[in-house]
């Protein structure tokens, strides 16, 4: 006895054990998967190895791609104690049965539900014996990204199979920054017809997106894409991916008529990828004799013989750990006994979940290749080749792989290498793309529907030559509607659209707010002088710019006149000099007083000649130093930014005009104005073009440029940037530039050198130290004469006892002067006399020397008669 009731026990390994499968006959997947899975339970009973004496007992029923009729004969199968079933094909039927398989513990191996919501924590006892659409959808984003297309139209089956596998592609989409644009849900019923989709195509003809994924059944799929054929749907410009519905009927029942061929010319399609090997050619062969070649083999068929393997090695596994095939009745279902429904009949599985773990940890070679699950209980390796509907038949143009995304090659030699998902490893091989072309198609056109796109334009109050609207109209001009409309007629295409104004017209409107507006879906666009700026490209995509752009500072400054002392300016305080090495130094560098002195005079010459302006602002680092107020520009980013630089908001003034700019310089800090500036390039140079009491000082201290703003990812972005460089390249954007902003009055140049003359007024200084030093001499000489002259004669009259008369005094002033002078040339001969009192001493020593004495003193008494 067990908990859940009355039990049945058999041997360890019983002759036989009864297994199920339950699919739709009739259908592509159905026809070739009941051979495969007749042909599989006859090749393990055949095979002495495993099972070893056990065989395998099929029983199949046809579910017709009915949830309720495949929960029905899952029951049925629960009447006669069997142990897994093989199947469903259909995911609607697997979330129903599921529930039933959980309850009576008894695997479910879907070779063809690829639900990516069957998850085993809900169903814990269904096991996927295929590819999850995970991994498919994950397939058509790649193909998406690689070719460069951002969105996508999706036309799929409006049940489980259909709206999950959307949501994943959905997922994957966005993980690229892709994103499905239009979503196309067709009725899983029979009761769809050729009105109904063409009703539903008329609708995507006139989308945007011209990528379209076509992820149905057969039935529907084939009409879709006939009625696309009809409608000029499969022309130039198209691109159709279908999923792998299509390879499965290429595959198993070409040839196709050729009306059907023709509908479908330059289709992209997925499927299942499986390892070329001896085994699976063998097959194939032995498949032709039994079908006659009258039904192809697909890789859904290989799943369906290779979930019998599966079974019959999980099986021989479970009978070797002691596993008993044994069945209870549970106690729940006695009370509704009595009922027509007989569900008291039904068992459940003892060792199920003994089984479903043997299934699990299975690892063997099928004709799919390896089969071994992961942590997430899906098949290793999942990998799907890629194939282009050409003439009669297909082109396989490369593979996709979870382990290294596009190749060329086959998915199992770069098993063998480091993954490697880089876009430059990204390859497929040419397509031939509807309407037979190997151009690759830009995936979207505009709109065939009447739609026009909304383009925000900046209502500005100043500088209104960049973009301003005409009073009372609609119209807008300026330098960027110019430099917008010039790109535009350069399109390959043409392009509706509408300026729609933003702001009152009195006050320049936030740029920041008109671009988030792009995000809501209020403007399609922006056009105007709006700087690409970080936070705005977090949001939105901008163009090439088409106009250079950049913070500097602009402050009042005033004319250095040469003046008396401008000699002086040249030369800096230099340091005391207080060590040993520093000395040295010092000497050394006197060795090139001579280059010291060319440059001194060619500084000199400098400040004599050419005009000197000085601000007391050198750039931003000055203002960011200091606590005087800085205007900015209304609306503009510039505040945003030096609030980041750590500038008070309070020391920041909004300005709206050139002429507030003018005002608040003249004024000052002190008068109410502002200390300088900070605004971007091209509106000072409109500003400085008319006002030169102002210059830039500093340098440019950011770096960006205007552009023109679109939603994230829009391809028209990507043409408008290509269109401004053709603007840039031709000359024509100079051109509009010169028209709009060119000026001859003054300037940047104009207001920062300027030659000037020199003037006698440039050298007064210096002549007056020469003439104060000259004087100073002169002054103190003649002082020093008249000391001398007033020293000399009282002592002299009172010698010879006789009054000096005026005559004597003028003698006496001008033999003074003679005196001085020749005790300046006598400096010389002095020097030699004391060299030759020397010799004297010398020779006193040997003996004295009357005629050098009588020579002595000769010229002694003739220096005093002098």
């Amino acid at each position: 006895m067990f908990p859940y009731g009355c039990s049945k026990n058999f041997s360890s390994r019983p002759a036989s054990v009864n297994i199920g499968a339950i699919f739709t006959f009739n259908s592509t997947i159905g026809r070739v998967a009941k051979i495969a899975i007749e042909e599989a339970v006859k090749d393990v009973n055949s095979n002495s190895s495993i099972l070893r004496g056990t065989k395998l007992d099929l029983t199949m029923q046809d579910s017709n791609c009915s949830g309720f009729f495949g929960m029905v004969e899952a029951l049925q199968f629960m009447e006669t104690d069997t142990i897994a079933i093989i199947g469903p094909q259909s995911s609607v039927v697997a979330h129903i049965i599921s529930h039933v398989a959980n309850e009576l513990q008894v695997p479910l191996l879907s070779f063809g539900a690829t639900d990516p919501t069957l998850s085993s924590l809900q169903f814990p006892f269904f096991v996927r014996t295929t590819q999850s659409d995970l991994y498919q959808m994950t397939a058509v984003a790649d193909m998406v990204n690689h070719y460069g297309w951002k969105e996508v139209i999706a036309i799929f089956i409006d049940d489980d199979y259909g709206r999950n596998g959307m949501l994943a592609l959905e997922d994957k989409l966005s993980e690229r920054r892709c994103k499905i644009s239009y979503k196309v849900p067709i009725s899983p019923g029979s009761g769809v017809n050729r009105g109904d989709i063409m009703d539903l195509l008329v609708n995507v003809a006139v989308m945007e997106s011209r990528i379209i994924v076509l992820h149905v059944n057969p039935d529907s799929g084939f009409l879709v894409l006939s009625v696309a054929q009809y409608l000029g749907m499969m022309g130039n410009g198209y691109v159709w991916i279908t999923t792998d519905w299509l390879s499965s009927v290429l595959d198993s029942a070409a040839p196709l008529p050729s009306e059907t061929m023709e509908s479908m010319q330059g289709v992209l399609a997925l499927r299942q990828h499986t390892p070329e090997s001896d085994r699976e050619r063998a097959f194939f062969s032995r498949w032709k004799k039994l079908t006659g070649s009258s039904l192809g083999l697909h890789s859904y068929g290989l799943y369906a013989y290779d979930s019998v393997w599966l079974v019959a090695h999980a099986l021989d596994a479970f009978f070797d750990q002691g596993g008993v095939i044994s069945f209870s009745n549970d106690s729940r279902l006695h009370s509704v006994e009595g009922s027509n429904l007989h569900l008291e009949a039904m068992s459940i599985f003892d060792d199920g979940n003994l089984l479903l773990q043997n299934i699990l940890q299975s690892n063997l070679l099928g004709l799919t290749g390896p089969i071994k699950f992961n942590s997430d209980r899906s098949l290793i390796r999942p990998a799907y080749d890629i194939i282009n509907v050409v003439g009669t038949g297909f082109r396989r143009i490369g593979y996709w792989s979870n382990y290294s995304g596009l190749s060329v090659v086959p998915p199992e030699m770069l098993y063998e290498r480091p993954p490697n998902r880089s876009s430059a490893n990204q390859q497929l091989n040419s397509v031939i793309w509807p309407g037979d072309t190997l151009t690759k198609p830009r995936g979207w056109v505009f709109p065939n529907n009447g739609k026009q796109l909304k383009i925000g334009v900046p209502n500005r109050a100043s500088y209104r030559e960049f973009v301003s609207q005409v009073p009372g109209t609609d119209v807008f001009k300026g330098f960027c509607i110019d430099v917008f409309t010039a790109a535009v007629t350069l399109l390959p295409y043409a392009v509706p659209y509408r300026f729609i104004s933003y702001g009152d017209g009195r006050k320049n409107p936030s740029y920041t707010e008109l671009v988030k507006l792009i995000t809501t879906g209020y403007f399609d666009a922006a056009v105007g002088d709006i700087t690409i700026v970080t936070n705005r490209t977090k949001i939105v995509d901008f163009t090439q710019p088409f106009a250079a752009s950049g913070l500097v500072v602009v402050a009042p400054f005033k004319k250095l006149n040469t003046g008396a002392w401008a000699f002086l300016r040249p030369f800096s305080a230099r340091e005391n000099t207080v060590s040993t090495l520093g000395r040295v130094v010092l000497i050394i560098w006197l060795f090139v007083v001579l280059i010291i002195n060319s440059s001194y005079t060619a500084s000199l010459t400098s400040i004599l000649t050419v005009q000197q302006l000085f601000s007391p602002i050198k750039g931003i680092e000055s203002l960011k130093s200091s606590d005087e107020p800085i205007g900015y520009q209304v609306g503009s980013f510039a505040e945003h930014y030096l609030e980041e630089l750590g500038i008070s908001k309070s020391r920041l003034v909004a300005l709206g005009s050139p002429e507030e700019y003018a005002r608040a310089l003249q004024h000052g800090p002190k008068k109410g104005g502002v200390t300088a500036i900070v605004d971007e390039l091209p509106y000072i140079e409109i500003f400085l073009s008319s006002q030169c009491k102002f210059r830039v000082v500093g340098q440019e201290f950011t770096k960006s440029g205007w552009g023109f703003a679109f939603p994230r990812d829009s391809p028209l972005a990507v043409d408008m940037s290509t269109a401004i460089l053709q603007l840039s390249e031709n000359g024509d954007l100079q051109r509009i530039h010169d028209k709009w902003l060119m000026r001859s009055s003054c300037g940047l140049e104009s207001a920062e050198i300027e030659s000037d003359q020199l003037h006698l007024k440039s050298f007064w200084g210096l002549f007056l130290i020469c003439g104060v030093a000259c004087f100073s001499a002169l002054f103190i000489y003649f002082v020093q004469i008249m000391l001398r002259l007033f020293r000399t004669a009282p002592s002299e009259s009172v010698s010879d006892g006789s009054n000096v008369s005026l005559s004597g005094h003028v003698r006496r002033l001008f033999s003074l002067l003679d005196e001085k002078e020749d005790q300046s040339h006598g400096g010389s001969k002095r020097r030699k006399v004391e060299r030759s009192l020397s010799d004297n001493s010398k020779d006193s020593e040997l003996g004295t020397n009357p005629r050098r004495q009588t020579e002595f003193t000769a010229g002694s008494n003739i220096n005093s008669s002098n």
